[in-house]
């Protein structure tokens, strides 16, 4: 009895896809806090929205607590690339804790976005996801009730601001962009003096993972999207993928791979969110090879060459 012949499979891989410059950084600050100080360093919260990240780093020395107290006093701790409250860096600060900021450069932009609004006295209406880490940091940079959430087209047609023509908005960096696009379409429908952000607040990664998913999706049966459940760029990933009418799935690793998905499926996309290592990537490839013949081939939408420079006091450990 011989074995069956694989059948072939076109993977279309897209790019640019996985780590982003914000991510990388955030990773890197953790890895060399852990270099020059030793274990354990804190990490509050999730560094990044990747599970393989983070129990890689709890490999190397690193503890991820959920909120200060439960850092022992005259540690070191990293805050998530994701963002804080004033009140975080505020209650390091009181209770003498060495601590290190890997926020992504963008997120701070649109805490200082949102600091410069309020002293001009505007009321932020927030375009987010309630209960993300990203949309909880930015709310704590300014004062109790200077800023509102919406969501949805619902949300906006249920807002009643006191003031309706001294409102600003500025949005959450990981949002889905077709989705945002028409929630500030119906803000500046309702509220024409609304003022927008001087730069889009969705960061250049996520729209660029976005842009290539759309690319790739239009010659594919199914597209899979490596990345964490957790994970706001990798879940508005699959949402591109299925809007351009094709089946995807999120997975974190291969071995969650379930071969039905594949049934009839010739060609397939893939691509990592802005959180998965490109190992993972690899790793999925691998698995896909077992029982397939894959022809790969990489779709280049755009060429990313952005970096984030490292908080002081660590550049010379890199």
């Amino acid at each position: 009895m011989t074995d069956r012949p694989k059948p072939p499979l076109d993977l279309l891989i897209a790019a640019p896809r996985g780590f982003c410059a914000g991510v990388d950084r955030a990773i890197r600050i953790v890895e060399l806090a852990l270099e020059k100080h030793g274990a354990p360093v804190y990490v509050r919260h999730e560094i990044v929205h990747n599970k393989f990240v983070v129990d890689s780093l709890k490999a190397k020395g690193a503890v991820f607590v959920e909120e200060l107290d439960e850092v022992p006093p005259d540690a070191h701790v990293v805050f998530s690339a994701h963002g804080v409250p004033k009140s975080v860096p505020a209650d390091a600060q009181n209770r003498g804790l060495d601590y290190l900021d890997a926020t992504c450069p963008l997120v701070s932009k649109v805490h200082r976005q949102a600091e410069r609004l309020v002293e001009m006295g505007r009321h932020i209406i927030f375009i987010g996801h309630a209960g993300h880490p990203e949309v909880i940091g930015t709310f704590g940079q300014v004062p109790e009730g200077a800023m509102s959430l919406v969501e949805t087209l619902a949300d906006v047609d249920g807002l009643s601001p006191a003031d309706p023509d001294n409102l600003a908005f500025l949005t959450q960096t990981t949002l889905s962009v077709d989705d945002t696009a028409a929630v500030v379409a119906a803000l500046q429908r309702r509220f024409p003096t609304i003022e927008g952000p001087r730069g889009e607040d969705i960061c250049y990664a996520t729209s660029n993972r976005q842009a290539a998913v759309k690319a790739i999706a239009a010659t594919c049966d199914a597209v899979l999207v490596i990345g964490a459940p957790n994970s706001s760029n990798s879940l508005r990933l699959v949402e591109v993928a299925e809007r351009a009418g094709k089946r995807a799935l999120l997975i974190q690793r291969a071995a969650d791979l379930d071969w039905a998905f594949l049934d009839g499926v010739r060609t397939l996309g893939l691509t990592a969110g802005a959180s998965a290592p490109e190992l993972l990537v690899r790793e999925l490839v691998d698995r896909l090879s077992e029982r397939f013949i894959v022809t790969e081939r990489e779709e280049e939408t755009t060429r990313e060459t952005i970096a984030f420079k490292l908080p002081r006091g660590l550049e010379t450990a890199a």
